[in-house]
Formats: C-alpha cells, structure tokens, sequence
C-alpha cells in the first residue's frame, strides 16, 4: 500500500491537537468560526437568561461562538447565518 505524502501531516497535526491542554483546545476558533443551533424554550434559559419566558411552539435560532458561547438570537436559521457572515465568523456544521 502506498503511503500518501500528506499522511504524515495529518499525524503531526494530530499530535499536536492531541498534546494540547482543553483549555487551549476550547479557545480555538473563538472570534473567528461559530456555529447555528436551533433552541427550543426550555434551551434558552441557559444560554439567554435575559430572554422571557415563551411559549412552547416556539422556535428560535441561535448563533454560538466556537466555543458554545451566545453571540445572537434569531427568528429564523437564516438571520442568524447572515449575522455570522457579517462578522466575518467561519461557519461550521455541527453533528
């Protein structure tokens, strides 16, 4: 089998990524890549303390920072993506 000449990147990468306390690993990406989250009521307590109670058909969209942090609260997925790609932030996907 033929080794790719990239492989050996990959694993130094990965070293490094592996050496790497969690806190330095948290704060990768922080101001710079931030993901979408759909909220229901009972999530928002915790990430939106500030936002009143509602009711439980409803349907928000959050914007976090890389690391999980809030930036934004939407009425829909695609206000909250317009808003990342106004600051500039890296969108990534989340599974």
């Amino acid at each position: 089998m033929t080794r790719n000449p990239n492989d050996a990147a990959v694993d130094a990468r990965a070293a490094e990524l592996a050496a790497m306390s969690e806190e330095v690993l948290a704060d990768l990406g922080i101001g710079i890549m931030a993901y979408v989250r759909k909220l229901h009521p009972k999530d928002m307590e915790s990430l939106f303390p500030e936002v009143p109670p509602l009711q439980d058909n409803v349907t928000l969209w959050a914007l976090l920072n890389a690391d999980g942090t809030p930036i934004l609260l939407a009425d829909s997925r695609e206000a909250a993506v317009a808003n990342a790609f106004e600051h500039d932030l890296e969108m990534v996907s989340l599974h």
